[in-house]
């Protein structure tokens, strides 16, 4: 029966069964079987170890005695306070009587014994066991323990099984053994599954073995079994696209050598480490693009579904998120599926990469037609998350102001990814110059004979006309928002007050600005040099450099507003600049654009003469 398993196995994926052949040894799989339960034992033993007992505090959180006691204090008090008025009552010679009064004085001292004994026990370093709520510590004890449980999975899964998958790839790309692989009849789907399902099934073992663990404390804690499985089913699609984002980073980053996996999984860890604190406070940005960032992280499912769980997560409000005022966290059910959702459509568009890539090392990881939807799916994305209606009386007065800025950043680390997404490699270009004009089979009418059809759809031609349509479309939200909203909505303790003009000044600055980038790199790239990659890097440390500076030197957009017009951020300074100047800054920018421009045209011109009639010209 295991035989036939086993070769039913392989008929449907060949590489799986070969990763698990490597993987799966005895020795393997007992390591990572004890190390589970023995990581299990020792968070039971932490977590048992505070078992209340003789010598729990009589301040802590589960002692009944100071909620008890203080209200008999207060009683006795009450009681006390009503003995004192009587016996100033019968102490008058009115109504004089030594018999009551004698009565009255006893109890009064009665009375103030037994609240000078709850003071006494109040002041008890230690609480009685009876008086202990372990109903109570019982409860939070599998809570804690389900938290933490699911702490430590997300970081094993997504950590540890990212840097196997991509040192895996990394030395089958030092080995040679990645080009034996393209070469056989597997498709890059069935190959990479097996890669995704194989490599890590140690931690796979691993986290199966935890799974009782889990789920006993999950339902001693009382949390509802949909739950659960709702945060499995977004764990599990976490997986898919953190795992698939590191064979695409892999692929496209054999250059780092032996410090790929440590890179790839640094980044992630830091990732999950920044979104899991800020889940704690995600009322800050319930209303805010960056929602669609922390969408991409566990930790918010587990903020949203188990938000009330001992204690821990007071502060989220993940039930007011909004995405083109559709109230997606009002359900929990709505909040799991655009969840599952959101990572679906991204970890799409990380396979087509993965299998461009795969098949030609040396092509772009996407094409230029690809870019465009890519693009246009991110923009959808993110500018629903910026489309909200808040609350009124919102504590944040600058919500639409700062998701202006946010989406700009957004815009501006997506152009950076496009740049080095769509730059072809130098010999592609080369051979696109020089003989772009003897492709002319098949070709019929102006467009397909033109120039234009080449630039936007030619996956040799420079990207520059595929990177400014992609500039287009990112920049069309914020003109949009710029031409419908009260410009009142825009002014805030960000933008200095301003009019409509500058802000569309502004947007034709950063598009400039990205342009002028783009042409640089592209130069950079068709250069005849090993360092090609260097250059590219520093002209890419220049877009995010030159705001630090100015910040460092004290150069502030208040003061001294001209140098920020011309970094990636001139948001900031528009409204301390006239019109007239940035006007300027523009047309100075459109001028830089248009010589690198020229300069790149005789680049290409050069690139497309032959060897030949270079010979003979020299």
């Amino acid at each position: 029966m295991i035989v036939d398993f086993v070769d039913k196995l392989g008929d449907w994926n060949p590489q799986l069964l070969r990763e698990l052949k490597g993987r799966l040894k005895v020795f393997s799989v007992g390591i990572a079987i004890a190390t589970s339960l023995l990581v299990q034992l020792l968070i039971l033993l932490v977590q048992f170890s505070g078992i209340p007992n003789e010598n729990y505090p009589s301040y802590g959180e589960y002692c009944g005695l100071p909620t008890s006691y203080e209200q008999q204090r207060i009683q006795l008090q009450e009681q006390y306070h009503e003995l004192q008025n009587q016996f100033f009552i019968y102490s008058e010679s009115t109504k004089f009587d030594v018999r009551k009064i004698q009565e009255l004085r006893n109890k009064i001292s009665q009375t103030q014994s037994q609240i000078d004994e709850i003071k006494g026990n109040l002041s008890d370093k230690f609480c009685r066991i009876d008086a202990i709520n372990m109903q109570k510590w019982w409860q939070d004890h599998y809570s804690y323990l389900f938290l933490t449980l699911s702490v430590i999975l997300v970081f094993t899964l997504l950590v540890a099984g990212t840097y196997l998958l991509i040192n895996d790839l990394a030395k089958e790309e030092r080995r040679s053994t990645l080009t034996f692989i393209r070469l056989s009849p597997q498709t890059a789907t069935s190959i990479f599954t097996g890669k995704l399902l194989g490599v890590p099934s140690l931690i796979y073992l691993l986290i199966a073995t935890a799974l009782p663990l889990h789920f006993w404390a999950g339902i001693k804690a009382e949390i509802p079994l949909i739950y659960i499985f709702c945060f499995w089913a977004i764990l599990i699609a976490s997986g898919i696209f953190f795992y698939s984002t590191a064979l695409l980073f892999s692929l496209c980053s054999s250059w780092l050598r032996g410090f790929q996996p440590w890179l790839g999984s640094g980044l992630l860890s830091v990732f999950l480490t920044i979104t899991m604190h800020l889940s704690y406070w995600s009322d800050s940005y319930s209303n805010y693009v960056i929602s669609w960032l922390m969408l991409l992280s566990p930790f918010s499912s587990v903020v949203h579904l188990f938000r009330n769980l001992a204690h821990t997560y007071n502060n989220s409000d993940l039930g007011q998120l909004q995405w083109f005022y559709l109230p997606i966290g009002a359900s929990k059910l709505g909040f799991v599926a655009f969840t599952l959702i959101n990572y679906a459509v991204f970890t799409f568009w990380v396979w087509q990469g993965i299998k461009r890539c795969f098949h030609n090392p040396n092509a772009t990881i996407l094409s230029k037609e690809q870019s465009y939807q890519l693009v246009f799916c991110f923009e959808t994305m993110i500018v629903g998350f910026a489309v909200q209606q808040v609350k009124s009386g919102n504590p944040w007065q600058n919500v639409v102001s700062e998701n202006f800025v946010l989406l700009s950043l957004y815009n501006l680390a997506l152009t950076l990814a496009l740049i080095v997404m769509l730059l072809p490699h130098h010999q592609a270009v080369q051979d696109w110059a020089r003989y772009r004009h003897q492709d002319v089979s098949g070709r019929q009418g102006f467009w397909h004979k033109s120039l234009l059809q080449d630039l936007l759809k030619s996956e040799k031609s420079p990207a520059l006309m595929a990177i400014a349509i992609n500039l287009v479309i990112t920049t069309i939200p914020l003109l949009i928002g710029i031409v419908l909203l009260p410009i009142d909505s825009l002014n805030s303790d960000i933008f200095h007050p301003l009019d409509k003009i500058k802000l569309i000044l502004a947007v034709a600055l950063f598009f400039s600005l990205m342009m002028i980038y783009a042409t640089i790199a592209q130069m950079i790239w068709m250069l005849k040099t090993s360092k090609r990659l260097v250059w590219v890097s520093v002209t890419a440390a220049t877009i995010i450099l030159p705001p630090i500076i100015l910040l460092t030197l004290g150069i502030q957009p208040n003061n001294n507003p001209l140098p920020w017009l011309f970094s990636t951020f001139p948001w900031v300074s528009i409204g301390y600049t006239g019109t007239t100047t940035i006007f300027a800054a523009l047309l100075g920018e459109f001028s830089v654009l248009a010589l690198l421009m020229f300069r790149l045209t005789k680049q290409l011109r050069r690139a497309g003469e032959s060897a030949t009639k270079v010979l003979l010209g020299s």
